[in-house]
């Protein structure tokens, strides 16, 4: 399950779906506007719990990052990071 904060919205989600994936399956509006591709960094959202269950993050993806203002150490773009098999909480920006 997927948890969307500041809502506390909860949304069915599939091992190895991407965040951006599962938030747009359910309806949610979330920014994409590279279409999944790590180009944009405008997808960046903060991963408040289950942060180790989700894919590791790649090169491109922390290349992207580093460019971003306001990156934490809980920030992903949610094209990228892929949800594994325990429940993760999310805050949209």
């Amino acid at each position: 399950m997927l948890t969307i904060n500041p809502s506390g919205k909860t949304i069915p989600s599939t091992e190895g779906m991407s965040i951006l994936e599962a938030l747009l399956a359910a309806g949610e509006k979330i920014a994409h506007k590279c279409e999944g591709k790590a180009e944009c960094g405008s997808c960046h959202i903060f991963v408040t719990e289950g942060r180790k269950t989700l894919s590791k993050t790649q090169r491109l993806e922390n290349e992207k990052l580093d460019t971003l203002v306001g990156v934490s150490s809980n920030s992903r773009l949610a094209c990228q990071a892929k949800l594994g098999n325990e429940n993760v909480t999310v805050e949209l920006l």
